[in-house]
């Protein structure tokens, strides 16, 4: 009788090797092929499923790419900085890197892993199905916890600011079990000590308007991870609201304009995390705040 051996494992690799010539040999469809799922300044994002391979089930990619007929640099080279951004990324509120390719049309796609929905869209089925209830807390704070982690990686140890942090660019399982941090278009390099890195290039912070911080705004102050803290908490805030930030209210005296009393206490007796555990980490990624915490 013939000796009995193991069977091989298969083993799916989940990362695509790529090189920055656009060398890559995976085929990325025209644009009419794939299912549309987001879009943002000169550039789309689309859903590509992928056929299974024996053995294993491949979870499927988001492709973002260049509008069809648009020829811009800007929104180019953003999206060339975003993958060099991303590649040397690895963390678990991280939206994973996949590869930088080609297109069928031959415009430079991004390969990205695939999530379930947005946060902002998330909050937007909310006010589409004329749900005023906030979101449970104990999904507000897995969603601030998550988030935080992924900004304190991004800050203590890749030394890269985000550059535009809000609820579209939070990537969720409908469940919440997942949070990942996506679009680093607009990311900027970091020193050491949490400031702009001016010596590697002429940086501009862009970001969006309504979640951005006041130094921004103002133009009064220096960039720093504050940039990131500030729509940080402009997403919790989204989460009870059910609003993006700094939208006008038509009728300011409406009781259901605000969120009283009552809301709040509820979300306070729906949670069952320990907020001194929430204070003592903000605290860990955001020294400068310690004052402002009871530090």
């Amino acid at each position: 009788m013939a000796e009995f051996k193991t069977p091989t494992r298969i083993k799916c690799k989940g990362r695509v090797t790529d090189n920055a010539e656009l060398g890559t040999p995976i085929k990325i469809p025209a644009s009419p092929f794939l299912e549309r799922i987001g879009y943002g300044t000169g550039i789309a994002v689309y859903m590509l499923e992928r056929s299974p391979k024996i053995g294993c089930i491949r979870s499927p990619w988001a492709i973002k790419k260049l509008l069809k007929g648009r020829n811009n640099e800007a929104s180019d080279g953003r999206l060339r900085l975003e993958a060099d951004f991303l590649r040397q990324l690895e963390h678990p509120n991280i939206v994973g890197f996949r590869a930088f390719t080609a297109g069928a049309d031959g415009k430079p796609c991004l390969v990205m892993e695939a999530l379930d929905i947005s946060l902002g869209d998330k909050i937007e089925q909310k006010q589409d199905n004329a749900d005023e209830e906030p979101f449970p807390a104990k999904d507000i704070l897995t969603v601030g916890y998550e988030v935080a982690k992924g900004l304190k990686y991004l800050h203590h140890t890749a030394h890269i600011l985000h550059g535009d942090i809000k609820s579209p660019n939070i990537l969720v399982t409908h469940d919440f079990s997942t949070v990942k941090l996506c679009d680093f278009g607009h990311s900027l390099p970091l020193t050491e000590s949490l400031e702009l890195d001016i010596s590697k290039g002429d940086f501009s912070y862009f970001g969006t308007e309504c979640w951005n911080a006041p130094e921004i705004i103002h133009e009064d102050g220096p960039v720093t991870n504050a940039a990131d803290i500030w729509p940080y908490g402009l997403v919790m805030w989204e989460m009870i609201a059910l609003s993006p930030p700094h939208v006008q209210i038509e009728d300011e005296s409406s009781d259901e304009s605000v969120i009283d009393a009552d809301t709040t206490n509820k979300l306070l007796d729906d949670s069952n995390y320990d907020m001194d555990e929430s204070v003592t980490f903000l605290k860990e990624i955001m020294p400068q705040t310690n004052d402002k915490l009871g530090g």
